[in-house]
Order: structure tokens, then C-alpha cells, then sequence
């Protein structure tokens, strides 16, 4: 209640304990403890019984530290060391900053299960790491503020950055196209792809289809998103019509495809080229290197604390920022193989 003062959504007269509780969800009793402890710290002023409290006159909103939780999509994004430079410059702008107990994956999507947990938190704000469509689309709904960094905010008023990579990589699928590639899967979680083909997912499908080249299921798979899942997938694809080329969204597929490859006798970029959507300091060490994308994180780090500074000041900020991203060549790219596995 008081953050929600603070960025004026309450102003004047405050409405009844009955409909607090129900807008906030909780319980009856709850409210009045707040209000009481809000009405000793000045911030209310009774107006006698039954009547709404009065929001303090000339009461500001001004900096202030907040209480900010970052919820990551799977428990292993914590150890990304964006989120961790993320953590730390929000912390030395006086923020206390944790994670969530629980990861969107962890919850299993479940909107119900994400209500409780967020209920029984003491955040003032929320940051979401790569965040699936209903899980922006319940924080979107209730108004809580949150700062979305990539994942599908796109479609909802809120803050966030996400990296504006679709040139790019149409540059990287014509340049396969032109060294005669023509069977490329994508690798990418389902929620890339569910409710609807994401903006990235569709501009892949849409150049090859330029090209006259027939696209479906194969180009991106269904698949359950598990060590085990990873290995049947690749089982299936290289099972009767082999891709030359895959492509993943994450680097954390890197490793397992290329231990996959290796156990089937397969060469990078001989009989297989491979690019990844996403960047990792790793991919520099590997023979062969990877191609893949990147961008600047710096410009991340400075938006979400310029964010969570408007917040502080009682401001609210619904603005999506974009990086751009950039090719980084390496050497896992070549022409399609002559002689086709």
C-alpha cells in the first residue's frame, strides 16, 4: 500500500478496508493492521469511524529504497552473469535485491501457483528474466510494477528490453541459403512458440518460405524440454532427413548437441554447421568457434536501474527499450555438405 501510494495509484481518500482487500488479496484483518501502521507513520489520517482514511496532505513521493525480486525462467539463469551485474548495480543504488524462491519453470507456468508465491513476498517491484506469455500477462493484469528483461513483453504495457535481433539473423539465414542450405531447424522452447510463433520464430519461417523453401514442424520442432527430451529430439531429427544446419536459441544446447554429434561421428561445420541465437564467453574456447549473436549488456544494466529509479521517485514507466544485436562470426558455419549424410 505504501509503494502503491507512492506511485499514485491511491490519491485523496483512500476506498474501504473491503475493497483494499479484495484489490490487494488479502485478508480482512491484514488491511486494517496496515492501515493502522500507515496511520502511525503519518502517511493516513483517520477521519473518524467508518470513513476512508485521508492520504496525508503534501505527502510526496520521493526515493526511496526498494524491496526488488528477480524472477528468473529457469533456476540456472541466477548464475548468468548479466542478471549478477544486474543484481549488484541495483544494489549500490541502495536497493535490496533477491530471487525469487522459485523459477517460472520451477512453477511450472502456473499463473496459480506464481499468485501465491508473489503474495507471499514482501517485494515492492518485480524483475522478470525471459518471462513466458501468461506469466508477463498476470503481472501485466494486476499492475504490479515489473521490468521484463527479453522473453514476450511485447504484447503488454510494461517495461522491459529485449534485443532486436531479427536483421540480424535474417542476414545469418540468407547467408545459409546462399551456401545451399536448406534443411535448418531451429531449436527453441515452447513458449517461443506457444500461444503463437514468436516474432523472431516467425521472421525465420518467413525467409525460407521466401526462398521457396517448405517450412513446418521439422524447421521447429516440438519437443519436451528436458537432458532426456534434448537427445531424443536430436535422435529423431538425424534419424531419416537430417538437418545440415541446427540452430539454437540458448547456448546451455551447445554442449549436449555437440557431445550428440561427436557420438555420432558427425563433424562441425563438415557435416553439420550450427549458430546460436544467444551469446556466451565460452564459444571464443570451442574448435571449432561458434557463430552466434551478441549485444551490449551494458545498455541493459543502466535501463533497469534508471527504471527502478522512476519507480522509487513514485514515477511509473512502461517503456521497452531495444539493443541491437550484431553477427559474431566463428567457425562452425560452411557450405552444405556435398555429399549429404
Amino acid at each position: 500500500m505504501r509503494s502503491q501510494i507512492a506511485q499514485g495509484i491511491y490519491s485523496g481518500t483512500l476506498p474501504g478496508v473491503t475493497s483494499l482487500a479484495g484489490h490487494l488479496g488479502v485478508n480482512h484483518k491484514t488491511v486494517v493492521s496496515a492501515l493502522e501502521q500507515l496511520e502511525a507513520e503519518g502517511v493516513l489520517l483517520s477521519q473518524g469511524p467508518r470513513r476512508g482514511r485521508l492520504i496525508a496532505p503534501g505527502l510526496k513521493a520521493g526515493p526511496r529504497p526498494m524491496r526488488i525480486v528477480v524472477l528468473t525462467y529457469e533456476a540456472s539463469d541466477r548464475e548468468e552473469s548479466y542478471l549478477v551485474r544486474v543484481q549488484h548495480a541495483l544494489i549500490e543504488a541502495g536497493h535490496e535485491v533477491t530471487f525469487a524462491r522459485k523459477s517460472i519453470t520451477e512453477l511450472k507456468m502456473n499463473v496459480v501457483s506464481l499468485a501465491r508465491m508473489v503474495k507471499g513476498s514482501d517485494a515492492d517491484v518485480w524483475v522478470v528474466f525471459s518471462g513466458s506469455f501468461p506469466v508477463l500477462e498476470w503481472f501485466s493484469n494486476r499492475g504490479i510494477p515489473v521490468f521484463a528483461i527479453f522473453g514476450r513483453r511485447k504484447s503488454f504495457p510494461i517495461a522491459g528490453m529485449s534485443v532486436n535481433s531479427e536483421g540480424a539473423f535474417k542476414e545469418v539465414t540468407e547467408g545459409l541459403i546462399s551456401r545451399g542450405h536448406r534443411r535448418m531447424v531451429m531449436i527453441c522452447r515452447s513458449d517461443r512458440r506457444i500461444p503463437k510463433i514468436g516474432t523472431f520464430e516467425r521472421g525465420f519461417l518467413d525467409t525460407l518460405t521466401s526462398h521457396e523453401i517448405p517450412v513446418g514442424d521439422y524447421n521447429l520442432p516440438d519437443w519436451e524440454e528436458s537432458a532426456a527430451g534434448f537427445r531424443e529430439l536430436l535422435d529423431s531429427l538425424f534419424l531419416v532427413t537430417p538437418p545440415t544446419v541446427l540452430i539454437f536459441q540458448e547456448s546451455r544446447y551447445l554442449l549436449p548437441a555437440m557431445q550428440f554429434l561427436n557420438s555420432k561421428g558427425l563433424k562441425v561445420p563438415g557435416n553439420v554447421s550450427l549458430f546460436c541465437c544467444a551469446s556466451s564467453p565460452d564459444f571464443l574456447w570451442c574448435q571449432p568457434s561458434i557463430a552466434h549473436l551478441d549485444w551490449e549488456f551494458s545498455h541493459l544494466i543502466r535501463r533497469v536501474v534508471r527504471w527502478a529509479k522512476k519507480i522509487s521517485h513514485g514515477h511509473t514507466d512502461t517503456i521497452c527499450s531495444e539493443i541491437p544485436a550484431h553477427i559474431v562470426d566463428g567457425q562452425s558455419i560452411g557450405p552444405v555438405p556435398s555429399d549429404i549424410y
